[in-house]
């Protein structure tokens, strides 16, 4: 069992206050924040909350840390990274606001996020904006604790690298909050990638993969990570070697396997491989998961797919036609 894996057979024992505030993540995995705050951090090197949204996660988190018997609240720092805003491109939601709405003359969710974190400020760093602006690429500080919920786009995922994956040493742990996304599958090949160095702690809670680096992080990897370098043939054996070793999640209920396939179709779709994309998403529509779950995934391969062949003729030759038409292309 690794470090982290002792701390699941505290979940269930977990009992969080009713004042945590409004969270995207589920009660498991608020839990198991609070769990590495109380049982596991430190704080003596960077922690990092990369997209803290309305202040749940940042809570339950912070909690644990002023409970532990290890965390000095002079020196350790917790740093919150948000837009803390509404709108286009920040994927918040107006949930995070106090009213449960935003007020019609402000986007800003930031002053509801302070008076919820107010227990914590002491030792809470907040910054607010775009992660390429508010985070220093001259800081090579070590990072004990980083938890990503905010690379929902390459771009930003791109920054996630660059900025704060170079930090990690052996001993530094990484959460990945939107692990059951397929849509963002460079997380998933990165993890792949990453295998030689790390070790996953045990089954996901539920869309939050953890693991704790074992074995220092070679640059040229990193690199690699962060430019996007890999093939689409290359990512997508990466994120079969992820597959080799996590199946279902903590509670059972989300499938990582067909996830992962699913993953795969979008580094094709993403590369403009829209036969391919197709070809990986059709047998999963089965999935009783992804059917429910992921039907606007369907919908979106399937246009593209339609689109591409449209755009080509049809498919190209006669032959290829046929061959397409008997295997319900």
């Amino acid at each position: 069992m690794t470090n982290l894996g002792r701390l699941y057979s505290l979940l269930d024992d977990v009992q969080l206050p009713d004042t945590i505030p409004y969270s995207q993540v589920s009660t498991w995995e608020l839990r198991f924040l609070y769990l590495l705050g109380r049982h596991h951090l430190t704080g003596e090197d960077r922690l990092v909350e990369l997209g803290s949204g309305g202040g749940g996660s940042t809570y339950a988190l912070a909690l644990g840390l002023r409970e532990s018997p290890v965390f000095d609240e002079r020196r350790g720092r917790l740093h919150a990274y948000d837009f803390f805003r509404v709108g286009k491109g920040t994927f918040a939601t107006e949930k995070f606001f106090t009213s449960g709405r935003k007020p019609a003359d402000d986007n800003s969710f930031l002053n509801d996020f302070r008076e919820r974190l107010e227990p914590f400020l002491p030792f809470l760093e907040i910054h607010a904006g775009s992660l390429w602006q508010t985070s220093d690429p001259e800081d090579t500080s070590p990072i004990e604790f980083l938890h990503i919920d905010i690379a929902k786009t390459p771009r930003v995922f791109r920054c996630v690298t660059e900025r704060f994956l170079t930090r990690l040493r052996p001993g530094s742990v990484v959460l990945h909050q939107d692990f059951a996304g397929p849509r963002l599958p460079w997380l998933h090949h990165s993890t792949g990638a990453l295998l030689p160095y790390i070790e996953i702690a045990g089954p996901p809670i539920r869309s939050t993969l953890a693991f704790e680096v074992v074995r220092p992080i070679p640059e040229d990897v990193l690199k690699s990570i962060a430019e996007d370098t890999f093939s689409v043939d290359e990512k997508l054996a990466l994120i079969s070697a992820v597959q080799d070793r996590i199946d279902r999640d903590h509670t059972g209920g989300i499938p990582f396997k067909p996830v992962l396939e699913f993953a795969k179709a979008y580094v094709a779709h993403y590369a403009g491989e829209h036969r391919r994309a197709w070809s990986l998403a059709k047998p999963l529509i089965s999935d009783e998961y992804l059917s429910r779950t992921r039907s606007d995934h369907f919908e979106q391969l399937r246009k593209a797919y339609d689109e591409d062949r449209a755009k080509n003729g049809g498919g190209g030759s006669r032959l290829s036609r046929l061959v397409n038409k008997a295997l319900g292309r």
